[in-house]
C-alpha cells in the first residue's frame, strides 16, 4: 500500500499509468454515453405527467451526481496536499476543478431547460439549485485562486483550504429537499428501499451515471497528463519524451 503511494507522488509514474488507463477507459466511455443516451432517449415511455420533457434526466441528474463526487476528490486532494505536502495532490485538485465546473454548469444548464416546462420559469431560488450554483462559485474559485498566484505551491494551499470550506456546501446539496421547501422532488433513487422511478426509466439512468463518472475520469487523467507535463517541462523525463514523440 504505501510503495502505492510513493508512486502518486513519482510524475513519471502517474503520467504512465493515466495515459494506460486512459486507453481503455476512452472507448468505454464513448459506448457507455451513446448506448445510455440512445436507451434513454429513444427506447423509455414518456412520463405520464412531464411527456418527453422528462428525458432531460439522462443529462441532468448524471452532470448533478458527478458534480458532486468530483468536490469530494479535489476536497479529499486538497486535504492530502495540505497534511503530507504531496505535490500530486496538488495536481489531482487543480485537475478536478475544471471538470467539476464544467459538470455543475451543465447540470444548472439542462436543470434550467427542464424547470421550463415543469416550473413554467428557467430559474428559482430554490435551496437545491442555490447550493448548485455556490458549488459552481467554488469549482470557479479553485480555478482563479490558482490563477492568481505565481507561487504554486501557495496556490495549492489556498486552494486545499477553499476546497475543504466547501464541503459545508455538500450536505446542504443533498439535504437541501428535506431541510427547506422545495420545488425539487425527494430524490427517485434510493440504496435502502424502494426507487420511485420506474425501472424502464432507471435502467438507462444508471447507466448514464456510470458514463458520467467515466467521463469525469477521463478529463481528470487528461487535465493531471497535461498539468504534468506543464509543471516538469524542464525535467529529463519530459524531454526524453517530447524527443521520442517528436521521431514518430
Amino acid at each position: 500500500m504505501w510503495t502505492f503511494f510513493h508512486k502518486l507522488g513519482s510524475p513519471p509514474w502517474l503520467y504512465a499509468i493515466a495515459g494506460a488507463i486512459l486507453r481503455w477507459l476512452v472507448p468505454v466511455t464513448l459506448v457507455a454515453l451513446v448506448g445510455g443516451m440512445v436507451w434513454g432517449l429513444l427506447f423509455t415511455a414518456p412520463d405520464f405527467r412531464q411527456g418527453n420533457s422528462y428525458r432531460i434526466i439522462y443529462i441532468h441528474v448524471p452532470a448533478a451526481v458527478v458534480a458532486l463526487a468530483g468536490y469530494y476528490v479535489m476536497a479529499i486532494a486538497g486535504a492530502i496536499s495540505l497534511i503530507w505536502r504531496m505535490k500530486m495532490a496538488d495536481v489531482v485538485m487543480k485537475a478536478a476543478a475544471p471538470v467539476g465546473a464544467a459538470l455543475t454548469f451543465i447540470a444548472l444548464l439542462t436543470g434550467a431547460i427542464w424547470g421550463k416546462p415543469t416550473w413554467g420559469t428557467w430559474w428559482v431560488w430554490d435551496a437545491r439549485i442555490t447550493s448548485m450554483l455556490i458549488l459552481l462559485f467554488l469549482y470557479l474559485g479553485v480555478v482563479a485562486l490558482y490563477e492568481a498566484f505565481d507561487n504554486k505551491e501557495a496556490a495549492g494551499k489556498a486552494c486545499a483550504v477553499l476546497s475543504l470550506v466547501g464541503m459545508v456546501n455538500i450536505p446542504i446539496i443533498y439535504k437541501s429537499v428535506d431541510w427547506w421547501y422545495s420545488l425539487h422532488q425527494p430524490a427517485s433513487i434510493k440504496f435502502s428501499g424502494e426507487s420511485t422511478i420506474d425501472p424502464s426509466m432507471l435502467y438507462p439512468l444508471l447507466l448514464m451515471i456510470a458514463a458520467f463518472y467515466a467521463l469525469f475520469t477521463c478529463c481528470l487523467l487528461m487535465n493531471i497528463r497535461a498539468e504534468l507535463l506543464q509543471r516538469e517541462s524542464r525535467t529529463a523525463w519530459v524531454r526524453k519524451l517530447a524527443s521520442k514523440e517528436g521521431r514518430r
